[in-house]
């Protein structure tokens, strides 16, 4: 089995050594980098990093302002390191106005970054379950208008009171990746087998399924490399 990791994990360290970041993940055995942030780093950079490190990108947590605000440049900057999957993590959607320009940039994008060899995605938290201001819910928003792919964060997902094995299953001709994560149903996150969340059964449903799991743990306690070995430990005890 190949893990991933989201960058993120390990944000105490990244802004400062993302060289140093890549190397201590794919030490652990991470075979599997999905970016939060480039943090100045050239295309070049970055694919000296991964080389060096055996390791290759999955995905990226990029915003969907980075395409709106420079297309050519964004897209030219991920084909170059051989990003195949353009995630964004989050977007404001409260209220209908912002929710309908969010899925009409989407459907326009779409198919412009499919020709480019790069599929578009999106990354939930738990308030795409619930209700927006304006009484949508916008994870069936986006399911019903638009094709995006999805990531299924599972944690989150537990934390709305969604079944995350269940949403793996209704939504699998969409779902690209999923987040492993740990945590309690307070929003507090926590390394993999330290929660409450369903991991065990998340993690045998994405491997009856082929589905790439990438570890994200949010906590930093201590540290983001302590949380991400504990995490990877969990994944390895699960084979």
């Amino acid at each position: 089995m190949e893990y991933g990791i989201q960058m993120y994990s390990v944000r105490d360290i990244t802004e400062k050594d993302l060289a140093g970041a890549i190397k201590a993940v794919a030490a652990m055995g991470y075979k599997l980098i999905e970016f939060a942030g480039f943090f100045g780093h050239s295309a070049e950079e970055i694919n000296a990093m991964l080389n060096e490190n055996n390791v290759k990108v999955s995905g990226t947590h990029t915003g969907l302002n980075e395409l709106l605000d420079d297309y050519e440049g964004t897209v030219a900057f991920h084909k170059a390191i051989g990003n195949k999957n353009y995630i964004i993590p989050g977007h404001d959607l409260t209220t209908k106005a912002k929710l309908d320009d969010f899925i009409e940039q989407v459907n326009r994008l779409q198919p412009m970054l499919a020709e480019e060899g790069i599929t578009l995605g999106f990354h939930n938290h738990s308030g795409e379950f619930l209700p927006n201001m304006d009484g949508q819910i916008i994870y069936d928003e986006l399911i019903n208008r638009t094709n995006i792919a999805l990531e299924i964060d599972t944690f989150w997902a537990f934390v709305a009171g969604k079944n995350p094995v269940e949403l793996m299953e209704q939504y699998r001709d969409r779902l690209r990746f999923i987040h492993i994560k740990d945590g309690f149903s307070t929003h507090k996150g926590a390394p993999l087998g330290k929660g409450e969340a369903p991991v065990a059964a998340v993690y045998a449903k994405a491997k009856e399924m082929g589905i790439p799991m990438v570890v994200e743990s949010e906590t930093l306690e201590p540290d983001g490399l302590t949380e991400a070995q504990i995490c990877y430990n969990f994944l390895k005890s699960q084979e």
